[in-house]
């Protein structure tokens, strides 16, 4: 069972990293003019973790508690299959504390290991020498899987997760 774990954290992993590169919304909070992914990497984490559809956030900078809001149709929540089988929700409210490097106390996300959701509640940065190099590390209950930065390099969309980028690069071709 412990192996199907950690295909589980490796998949959910892998929809992070690939949310990195392909986030294009304007996430804005008070007028700041940051996008929600703009604050991630301000604190060492790469945008991928995200879904491309984020449309709003709040971050209280004295304690890092911070709130994204998705936009979402339907059954309130973004779902989509990734990698071994397995499903990836977002809840249309995803809270948390954000510190340089980590994402504690998460809320919101789910990964469906079997016929169970299992919320992720931590996600951590482990150095590397160059921006590149490091990895996040996520925890689902007891277990923890790291996978590398370069995973994250493109966002997921609702629905139909990276699936919806292969056809599109293969529309483009």
């Amino acid at each position: 069972m412990g192996g199907r774990h950690i295909r589980f954290l490796v998949g959910a992993a892998l929809v992070l990293v690939f949310s990195f590169l392909l986030i294009s919304a304007s996430a804005n909070s008070n007028g700041t003019g940051e996008s929600v992914y703009d604050v991630m990497e301000s604190f060492k984490l790469p945008k991928g973790i995200l879904p491309t559809n984020a449309k709003d956030y709040f971050l209280n900078d004295a304690d890092g508690s911070f709130e994204v809001l998705l936009e979402v149709d339907g059954h309130g929540a973004c779902s989509f299959g990734i990698e071994a089988g397995y499903q990836l929700r977002y809840q249309r409210r995803i809270s948390g504390k954000i510190s340089p490097g980590s994402l504690k106390k998460l809320k919101g996300v789910s990964v469906k290991i079997l016929f169970v959701w299992l919320d992720i509640s931590e996600v951590e940065l482990r150095g590397g020498k160059g921006d590149d190099d490091g990895q996040l590390e996520f925890y689902v209950g007891p277990f923890s899987a790291a996978f590398p930065l370069s995973n994250f390099d493109v966002s997921p969309t609702c629905g139909c997760g990276l699936d919806c980028i292969t056809s599109t690069m293969l529309a483009a071709e």
